[in-house]
C-alpha cells in the first residue's frame, strides 16, 4: 500500500525556482500565508529582493533548494532552460527526495514537460505542469489562473497552495495536458492581439472615431468584445507598452502552438500569419515592450501613432 503523505500545512518546507516577474510575487504570496521557501535564481537582483521577503532563505543553487522541500515550484522562460534546470549536469533530477512534488508553472512544449515527467517519475518524484494564464498584475495579487497536467493525487496535494497564488485551477489530466490547452488559449490571445491592433488602424486611417468604438466593442453587446480589448486599448492611446507580459514571450507562446499544430497535422493560416507579425515585432526591436506592441507595425503602416502625439 502506498504511503499516506500528510496534508500541506504552514510546516511543509517549499521551495522556489525562478524569481523573475511572474515567480517574485507568487513567493510572496506564499510567505504572506506563513509558509518558509528555499529559493534560488541565477540572477543577483532577484536574490536579493527574495532575501527581503520574511519566510524567504536563499538557497546556495537550485539543486540546495531542491533538496530542501517536499514540493517545489519552478517559473523558468523557455524549453531549453527547463530542460537545464531539471535534467542538466547540475539538475533538480537529482537532488528531489522520493515522495516530493515538482509544480512547474513555465509555458513550455508538452514533450518537454513529458521527458522532465518521466525522467522524475523513475526517482519517485511527481511532476506537475501548472501553466499560467494572467501576467504579472494577476501575480502580484495571489489570482492567477492554473491550468494542470499530470497525476492527479499531486494535484490534489499541490491545490492548496495553487489556492493561495491563484484564483482559478483546472484539472486537465496527464503530463503535458496542461501546456497543450495553455498554448492553444494563447492562439487566441496572440490572435486577438494582432486583430485588435488591425482594428486600431483600421478606425485611425479611415477618421472613425476609436472612443466611440471602444464603447461600442465594450458596451455594445456584440461578440467583438474581449478583456483584451477592454483593457489593452486604454494603454495604447496613453501610449503606454510597458511589459505586463512581454512581446517576445507572445513570440515564444505563438511558436510553440504553431509547432503543437505542426506535430498533429493541423493547418493553421492564421496563426501562422499572427506569430510572423509577432517575429516582425520583435525583430524591429519591440520584444521588451508589452505584447500589445505588435500595434507598433501598424502604427509604422499607417504613419500614426496610436498614442499621444507630440506636439512641438
Amino acid at each position: 500500500m502506498a504511503e499516506q503523505q500528510p496534508p500541506i500545512d504552514k510546516a511543509t518546507p517549499l521551495g522556489f525556482i525562478g524569481l523573475g516577474a511572474m515567480g517574485l510575487p507568487m513567493c510572496r504570496c506564499l510567505a504572506a500565508e506563513g509558509y518558509g521557501l528555499s529559493v534560488s535564481d541565477p540572477a543577483a537582483e532577484a536574490r536579493r529582493r527574495a532575501a527581503a521577503i520574511e519566510g524567504v532563505s536563499v538557497a546556495g543553487s537550485a539543486q540546495d533548494a531542491a533538496a530542501a522541500s517536499d514540493l517545489l515550484f519552478t517559473c523558468l522562460p523557455n524549453d531549453a532552460v527547463l530542460r537545464e534546470v531539471y535534467l542538466g549536469d547540475q539538475g533538480l533530477v537529482a537532488a528531489l527526495r522520493a515522495g516530493s512534488i515538482t509544480i512547474d508553472c513555465s509555458t513550455v512544449s508538452p514533450g518537454v514537460t513529458k521527458e522532465i515527467h518521466d525522467a522524475l517519475a523513475e526517482r519517485g518524484v511527481r511532476h506537475l505542469d501548472a501553466a499560467m494564464l494572467g501576467s504579472v498584475p494577476q501575480a502580484e495579487s495571489g489570482e492567477i489562473g492554473f491550468v494542470v497536467g499530470g497525476p492527479a493525487k499531486a494535484f490534489a496535494r499541490a491545490a492548496p497552495l495553487l489556492d493561495i497564488v491563484g484564483r482559478f485551477r483546472s484539472y486537465a489530466g496527464p503530463s503535458g495536458a496542461g501546456n497543450r490547452i495553455k498554448l492553444i488559449h494563447q492562439t487566441l490571445v496572440a490572435c486577438n492581439a494582432v486583430a485588435v491592433a488591425e482594428a486600431v488602424a483600421l478606425c485611425l486611417k479611415s477618421d472613425t472615431d476609436l472612443e466611440t468604438f471602444y464603447d461600442v466593442v465594450c458596451n455594445g453587446g456584440g461578440f467583438a468584445y474581449s478583456r483584451y480589448f477592454e483593457k489593452r486599448i486604454p494603454r495604447m492611446r496613453d501610449g503606454n507598452f510597458d511589459p505586463l507580459f512581454a512581446l517576445d514571450f507572445m513570440k515564444k507562446d505563438a511558436g510553440l502552438a504553431k509547432d503543437l499544430a505542426d506535430a498533429v497535422g493541423l493547418d493553421a493560416p492564421l496563426l501562422q500569419g499572427v506569430l510572423e507579425r509577432f517575429q516582425q515585432a520583435s525583430a524591429a526591436g519591440w520584444g521588451a515592450e508589452d505584447f500589445s506592441a505588435v500595434a507598433h507595425l501598424y502604427e509604422e503602416a499607417i504613419g500614426r501613432r496610436f498614442g499621444p502625439t507630440e506636439t512641438a
